[in-house]
């Protein structure tokens, strides 16, 4: 039986696993720009290795056996009459909405146009210069500014690869002080030039970069990993501005519902919920927000639930060194961390990026 209209904007790695969860219990509509799904983990690797450029790219046809995928873009919400207006005109009327827009990532982690044939063009190119590059700067020690230094050092062993980071450590955010130097130790074995405490910013020539100190880099290529916005500026043309916090994400409750909404949700990288935006935790919260879906549309409460709060999650953290080695970050019990190297890292996401997983979510049982 499904009962009620649900909206699902934004078809990431949260609102895919939340649109399935629903599919049997709900009419599930989900709404992309793309045609696709984008395995965003997949792409750094897409963007260096043209035997990587299609893996990003999964149908969305085996996902819903009851609900549909609408591919266009939301662009206004009525709250009153509740249904959602795509910029083509076409209304889309919900008993629940559900945001789940994710947020906008640099180059090469990011999907150009809308069919796959656009963002694989834009990954050729990519591939195109990093191969001709004779000196390329990787800008933030992040996980993905690690990950992309590293892929490029192993496509480009004979460029000169420099990577800055604006902190005393790499991987800071993983609260491990031993990941980072293991981090730093295979880069600077793998002959990247790692400079630390370095805030760097374009130049005042082409192909020039300057740091705080006024030192000049010159290179003739340039990746940005200096973190991400949530896409949620649509928001804000809609007239919902406050729906959001200071820094642009959607404002939840502990029930994953927008503040002062109770039939509106936010799910993954949109959200304001404190704790590091990755995979595994955009997919425990659409886990907590289809259950209390769920209760909502059933609100007799003939089925005995009852709503669940939901609670950040310390997840793994794991940071390829190309397809044969990196640092997975463990939480261990008391707020400590664990650090483990090669095996566990190539084993969980090095070798595959985790790409036969993510095509299971999407219906698709073989790799590709």
């Amino acid at each position: 039986m499904q009962d009620g209209n649900v909206v699902v904007i934004g078809g990431g790695y949260a609102g895919v696993r939340l649109a399935k969860r629903l599919d049997a219990t709900a009419r599930v509509t989900l709404v992309d720009r793309k045609e696709v799904f984008f395995h965003r983990i997949a792409s750094l690797r897409a963007g260096v290795r043209p035997e990587w450029t299609s893996t990003p790219f999964i149908p969305y046809d085996r996902l819903l056996r009851n609900g549909r995928v609408a591919v266009g873009e939301a662009a206004g919400i009525d709250t009153v009459e509740r249904h959602v207006t795509l910029a083509t005109g076409e209304r889309l009327p919900y008993d629940v909405l559900v945001l789940a827009t994710g947020a906008d990532y640099p180059a090469p982690a990011r999907f150009i146009g809308t069919t796959p044939e656009e963002a694989a063009k834009s990954f050729a190119e990519h591939q195109q210069r990093v191969a001709a590059a004779r000196h390329v700067l990787v800008v933030g020690g992040g996980p993905s500014g690690v990950e992309l230094g590293a892929e490029i050092r192993l496509a480009r062993p004979d460029a000169r690869v420099t990577l800055t980071h604006s902190g005393p450590e790499l991987l800071h955010s993983t609260g491990s002080a031993r990941a980072g130097h293991k981090a730093r130790a295979w880069l600077e074995s793998h002959d990247v030039d790692v400079r630390l405490n370095t805030f760097m910013s374009p130049g005042s020539n082409v192909g020039t970069y300057s740091d705080a100190r006024g030192t000049v880099l010159a290179a003739d290529l340039s990746f940005w990993a200096t973190g991400t916005t949530p896409n949620t500026l649509w928001l804000r043309q809609a007239g919902h501005g406050d729906w959001l916090n200071r820094t642009g994400h959607v404002k939840v409750d502990r029930m994953l519902r927008v503040v002062g909404r109770s039939d509106v949700f936010a799910v993954g990288d949109v959200n304001d919920v404190a704790e590091l935006k990755v995979t595994p935790a955009a997919i425990a919260q659409a886990q907590v927000a289809a259950h209390n879906i769920d209760i909502y549309l059933n609100m007799s409460g003939k089925h005995g639930k009852r709503p669940r709060l939901y609670r950040a999650v310390r997840t793994p953290l794991i940071v390829p060194f190309g397809s044969a080695d990196g640092v997975t970050v463990v939480p261990v019990p008391g707020g400590d961390t664990a650090v483990l190297g090669t095996r566990t890292t190539t084993v969980a996401k090095a070798k595959t990026l985790m790409t036969p997983f993510i095509r299971r979510q999407l219906g698709y049982t073989a790799p590709q």
